[in-house]
């Protein structure tokens, strides 16, 4: 691997460092890519103490600064720990990241590996309004390497100069299969008409990247003698946060009015096309990400998938999507100025790919994720 990548962070008393050859690892459904780095240590200021590493998924609702009340504002979903030193037992073959690492640090770095389990949540965050200040609520990744006679003793209290961290994310990887797009049909009848108004909408695929323009096909039979004035199509995102409360909202991503004249007793079959986009809706606090480095810019979260038998109550925040067509019909005649509306509704997926072994968002946006320069990173 290039080391042109390479991600440091050092403990404010400089007796350790972290390492690690890139922050995004993905959720291939089925398995996850390993996270593997390197911590160097330099045992003299150590004093009989031990090295330890993990990496925790964890969920965040509130600031860190707030933790000085007594109020927990963090919960970890996952942890594990590995002893770096000193060293025991024996551990697995140094990956290619880990020996160009190893290279970079010298005869005081150390390997580790952790294999995150397939249950768990991707990164995901609640969108911030611009006036709010501190981290933001929803699930990242986090490693960590500290100095610390063991390796959780609630009585021990760690200096922060002793430890060093970097925010890693679990980013999903779009299924390989992906099915035929949903599609739904409605009938509406009004008073006063014996006949409704028949609305049918479907999209083709059930799947799309960020960014991708998603067709709808919309078909009108308009059975009435009532004219449908104006077609609005909305995408809403539901956000169901699990764990410190239940709770569950949608808001609006994209809404479009398309001006189309279906007179009465007649049909229109027509396909419109929607692109929602994170860059719309910067204003919208609690709309959910996916997960951010830092302040680099990212993507409507990506539509959780839960696979059978898995436990929803580990995900921390489940997001999906659907898309609503409305009708605005108007009355005619004596009661000209009467509206009426035929709703529509349903489900379908964003998510995120690899293209050629380099990270392509999917979901909803169509910049690719910027790379962060070691020295950018040495500040995070």
């Amino acid at each position: 691997p290039s080391l042109c990548r390479v991600y440091k962070k050092t403990s404010g008393n400089e007796s350790i460092a972290l390492y690690l050859g890139k922050r995004d690892f993905v959720d291939h459904v089925e398995s996850v890519d390993i996270v593997d780095g390197v911590i160097k240590v330099d045992p003299a200021e150590l004093e009989g103490r031990k090295v330890w590493v993990y990496l925790a998924c964890a969920f965040r609702y509130g600031s860190d600064d707030l933790d000085v009340i007594g109020l927990s504002f963090r919960k970890d979903i996952w942890v594990k720990r590995i002893q770096i030193y000193p060293v025991v037992g024996t551990r697995p073959a140094n990956t290619p990241m880990q020996e160009a690492l190893l290279k970079k640090c010298g005869d005081q770095g150390h390997p580790f590996t952790f294999t995150i389990d397939t249950n768990l949540p991707c990164s995901v965050g609640l969108q911030p309004a611009p006036e709010d200040a501190g981290k933001s609520c929803g699930v990242d990744y986090e490693v960590k390497a500290y100095i610390a006679k063991e390796a959780d003793d609630p009585d021990e209290k760690i200096s922060k100069k002793d430890t060093c961290r970097l925010i890693i994310r679990k980013i999903q990887f779009a299924p390989g299969k992906v099915g035929a797009g949903p599609k739904a049909d409605i009938s509406k009848n009004f008073m006063m008409s014996d006949k409704p108004v028949h609305l049918e909408a479907s999209i083709e695929k059930e799947l799309y990247f960020h960014g991708d323009p998603i067709p709808v096909n919309v078909k009108i039979n308009n059975e009435t003698t009532k004219v449908v004035k104006k077609i609005k199509i909305t995408v809403e995102q539901t956000t169901e946060v699990l764990l410190y409360q239940s709770d569950k909202y949608s808001k609006t991503v994209l809404t479009e009015e398309f001006a189309e004249e279906i007179k009465g007793e007649s049909t229109l079959e027509k396909t419109f096309t929607v692109i929602p986009l994170l860059s719309n809706n910067k204003e919208k606090r609690g709309l959910a990400v996916d997960g951010r480095l830092k302040d680099e810019d990212t993507n409507l979260a990506s539509t959780t998938i839960i696979r059978p038998g898995m436990d929803k109550g580990m995900q921390g925040i489940m997001v999906s999507y659907k898309i609503k067509v409305n009708l605005l019909v108007s009355s005619g005649g004596l009661l000209g100025g009467l509206t009426a509306r035929v709703q529509l509704e349903f489900h379908f997926s964003t998510n995120v790919v690899l293209e050629n072994l380099a990270v392509r968002s999917t979901g909803f946006n169509n910049h690719r994720p910027r790379v962060i320069t070691p020295a950018q990173d040495l500040h995070i």
